[in-house]
């Protein structure tokens, strides 16, 4: 049976080719999903694991591959991040698209969502991550939490590594409480807050801000540049093996050509393929 969506409303905890089973937010019964969203079990998760074991057991032979999970921001799912993974496939880089309830949860239990779905890749003998916004920070809860020989490579894309100002200003508000839910109210740049408890991720990483080029960026309520909803001082992160902007509003770098051209070229070498800002 074809799905409805309700993408904020559930948390993917395993995948296999396509595949996946996930679990509902607020009922925490588990539903299994073809690559088309088209639903063939729902229930229990012990159900759901037996139905894709079924799956498991006639396709064909697993073989050594790399993959690379992308891990959509705040309000979106994994389809935002569709246009990337089209560039990173035709590059010959298998993804995983990674969907959780990301505005009924906090950052920590979105980590364990994560956790949930790593452990079921038993395929990939390499891992690699593309983050988007928030993604970036559920990835470093992860990695604070978990570890995973597998995880080579990461690239963040307008992650508020240092918290966002316009969760500054909008955290008491009520729409944006309600809207945003628990991980939004983590996104303030609170010294006592979540993010800066956060460790880099364990891997080498790269960093791709969005930006304007210009002393005041985008958006006057940002210091600095910015890409419109964090500032470009704030995607900056220690142990960064490389960093650059690129002119893009933030959700614009996940549909920009340059963009693509450089998470393909990080997850190959390293390194972006032009020279990095300063960092």
């Amino acid at each position: 049976m074809q799905t409805l969506g309700g993408r904020q409303f559930w948390g993917d905890v395993a995948h296999f080719r396509g595949w996946r089973i996930q679990r509902n937010v607020f009922t925490g019964h588990y539903r299994l999903l073809d690559g088309g969203d088209r639903r063939h079990a729902s229930g229990s998760l012990e159900l759901c694991q037996a139905a894709l074991e079924q799956v498991r057991r006639q396709a064909a032979p697993p073989h050594v591959v790399r993959g690379v999970l992308l891990v959509h921001g705040i309000l979106r799912s994994s389809k935002s991040l569709s246009r990337l993974g089209k560039h990173l496939s035709e590059a010959g880089w298998p993804v995983v698209p990674f969907d959780y309830p990301s505005s009924q949860i906090s950052v920590l239990e979105a980590a364990e969502y994560l956790h949930s779905v790593v452990r079921s890749l038993d395929e990939y003998a390499e891992l690699n991550f593309v983050c988007h916004s928030l993604g970036g920070l559920v990835l470093r809860a992860w990695s604070a939490a978990h570890d995973d020989s597998r995880v080579k490579r990461a690239v963040l894309l307008g992650t508020p590594n240092r918290g966002a100002e316009m969760a500054d200003l909008l955290r008491k508000n009520f729409l944006f409480r309600a809207v945003f839910g628990p991980a939004g109210q983590e996104l303030v740049t609170d010294p006592q807050g979540l993010i800066p408890q956060l460790p880099p991720p364990k891997c080498e990483f790269g960093i791709i801000a969005g930006a304007r080029g210009t002393p005041d960026g985008w958006n006057p309520l940002i210091p600095g540049d910015d890409d419109g909803t964090v500032s470009v001082d704030s995607t900056r992160l220690d142990g960064a093996a490389d960093f650059l902007t690129v002119r893009a509003l933030h959700l614009g770098l996940l549909y920009s050509e340059e963009v693509a051209r450089q998470v393909v070229a990080f997850l190959e070498s390293g390194r972006f393929a032009i020279a990095p800002s300063p960092g």
